[in-house]
């Protein structure tokens, strides 16, 4: 028997919004979308030639609220080629929510607050820190 991850939902407030986060934090584009004709409702699949694996976007007319989407613990982790460009983009955009310089790791968080957890690629952890992982 074999499993495999293929998307992580969230619900969205502004999808055009969580759209161009993702694209300009992550380089996700989007890939597809799903809803009735009504437009009461839609789902918007992000991802990139990286992986197939996606971030599925939900976003439903009329709705207001904050969403719960879980919180920092409830999160989805991102490995990438150049940490240090990746950090200063997102130091740039201002979505850094938390840094743990001992295990070179930070968290950004989305325009409805789920957190992503960004790792550097393996071959660039110190040993001291890939013994902690």
């Amino acid at each position: 028997m074999r499993a495999k991850m293929i998307h992580h939902n969230i619900h969205v407030i502004d999808l055009e919004a969580s759209i161009a986060f993702y694209e300009r934090a992550l380089g996700l584009v989007e890939r597809r979308r799903k809803g009735p004709e009504d437009g009461s409702w839609v789902i918007v699949f992000l991802g990139n030639d990286e992986t197939d694996f996606e971030m599925e976007l939900t976003w439903n007319r009329g709705w207001e609220d904050e969403y719960d989407n879980g919180n920092g613990d409830t999160h989805v982790a991102v490995r990438v080629d150049d940490y240090d460009a990746f950090h200063a983009l997102h130091e740039e955009m201002g979505c850094i929510v938390k840094e743990n310089p001992k295990m070179g790791l930070y968290f950004i968080a989305d325009p409805d607050g789920c957190w992503i957890e960004i790792l550097p690629n393996l071959d660039d952890i110190p040993l001291e820190a890939k013994r902690e992982r």
